[in-house]
């Protein structure tokens, strides 16, 4: 599979953002202590609904069932619009009082386990035990908890909120369900992505990566009789060795690895065909830009240097280098006014907010110029994409809240003033 390359619009880097000293994020907090009691009233509810979800198989690129089970509990909870657009993504809409440009909360559908996977949960030492409890059916649960409590009645905002499950988020998905919708929807005000479980972390750096594979393909033959036909194991060993001998910036921190690689069938056979798959990390565009430039020569260096021994009159190795994710990157600066009202929201959930780098579906609206944040739905959580994977719900209505406070002081609550440090 080739996916489309994905190629940002706009400069990945957001500024600090004119509105960001209006916002009293401090009063929207305690304007919010109803809705944060009628949350902690439904917690063991919300529990309850994120173990359903877990149970519910949404591997990626198939996220069908479980898109439609959140779509139904949309509808049911008077959303307006719930639709599944042409990625599978689930989007409905919490009208605002007035015709704005809308905040995005979005989790994404997708797990990494495989059809078949056992779901079932198990209570163990006081957590919850399953594959993708966590990531994400936590997220997925917060947001549905917080479409319940926008209501348009008792809580309402003067921006629309538009709740989207999305699609493809993990591995080979490459982003495709937010690539998709942040394309194709109304620009954002801004963005808050939850992801699996936490109430500390707030991530306004993308990291970005870029994955290639690269096969080589030959005549092969028997390892004696056809001895002297070039090797495509030997070529991609040597470009595994030279990958892995590139120098790497340390500032900012940059990866490289290859993550697979395989080929032959048989010990004594030169193989015919060898592949190996590469994973480039960094939050800057350019070392991307550059490190992608080395992988391609040094891919067609390894095939050069099999040629080269080859016996006379015997075929060339073939080369093709195929991309295989590319996720974009960028940054939103610390001044901005939505890592700003993410900071002072966590501050008064009783926590101490830690700014981090990586890889989600805010990555996409970061590198398109809108403001997004990913953060955590409360609770503790760990060993994600495994079979043990856990949740832990430690005072999980606190990272509820916060999610909250953030979504509500962007959105900004419908009474005149409230939310802001004058009446505008």
């Amino acid at each position: 599979m080739t996916p489309r390359t994905f190629t940002p619009t706009a400069v990945p880097v957001v500024d600090g953002g004119p509105d960001a000293a209006r916002i009293d994020t401090a009063a929207v907090h305690a304007a919010l202590a109803p809705a944060r009691a009628r949350l902690a009233v439904r917690d063991a509810a919300i529990l309850r609904m994120q173990v359903e979800i877990a149970g519910v198989p949404a591997p990626t690129f198939d996220e069908g069932e479980r898109g439609a089970w959140v779509a139904g509990r949309l509808a049911a909870l008077g959303l307006a619009d719930v639709r599944t657009d042409g990625a599978g993504n689930v989007v409905a809409r919490r009208p605002g009082a007035g015709a704005l440009p809308p905040v995005v909360v979005c989790a994404h559908l997708d797990t990494v386990f495989p059809r078949g996977t056992d779901l079932s949960a198990r209570e163990q030492a006081g957590r919850i035990v399953a594959p993708g409890i966590g990531d994400n059916a936590r997220g997925l649960a917060v947001m549905l908890a917080l479409a319940e409590e926008l209501d348009g009645v008792r809580l309402r905002t003067r921006h629309p909120v538009d709740f989207v499950a999305s699609t493809c988020e993990e591995g080979l998905g490459d982003l495709r369900g937010a690539k998709r919708y942040f394309e194709h929807a109304e620009r954002a005000l801004a963005v808050v992505a939850v992801d699996g479980a936490g109430d500390e972390r707030i991530v306004h750096r993308a990291l970005g990566s870029r994955r290639f594979r690269v096969t080589y393909r030959g005549p092969g033959g028997h390892s004696w009789a056809a001895w002297g036909v070039p090797n495509a194991v030997h070529a991609a060993a040597a470009c595994a060795a030279r990958l892995a001998a590139l120098p790497l910036p340390r500032e900012p921190r940059t990866t490289l690895s290859v993550g697979r690689i395989a080929g032959g069938i048989s010990v004594n056979a030169i193989p015919d065909e060898a592949w190996l798959e590469i994973d480039l990390r960094s939050t800057a565009p350019a070392i991307l830009d550059r490190l992608e430039a080395e992988v391609r020569a040094t891919a067609r260096a390894a095939a050069e240097e099999e040629n080269q021994r080859r016996a006379a009159g015997t075929p060339v190795l073939g080369l093709e280098l195929t991309c295989i994710g590319d996720r974009p990157c960028g940054e939103v600066d610390e001044a901005h006014a939505l890592v700003r009202v993410a900071r002072e929201a966590t501050r008064l959930a009783g926590r101490t907010p830690e700014l981090s780098t990586a890889s989600t579906d805010a990555n996409v609206p970061i590198s398109l110029g809108i403001p997004a944040v990913a953060i955590g739905g409360g609770g503790r959580g760990g060993d994600a994409h495994t079979a043990g994977e856990w949740y832990e719900n430690r005072e999980g209505t606190v990272g509820i809240g916060r999610a909250l406070t953030i979504m509500c002081a962007m959105a900004g609550l419908e009474r005149p003033g409230l939310g802001t440090r004058d009446s505008g």
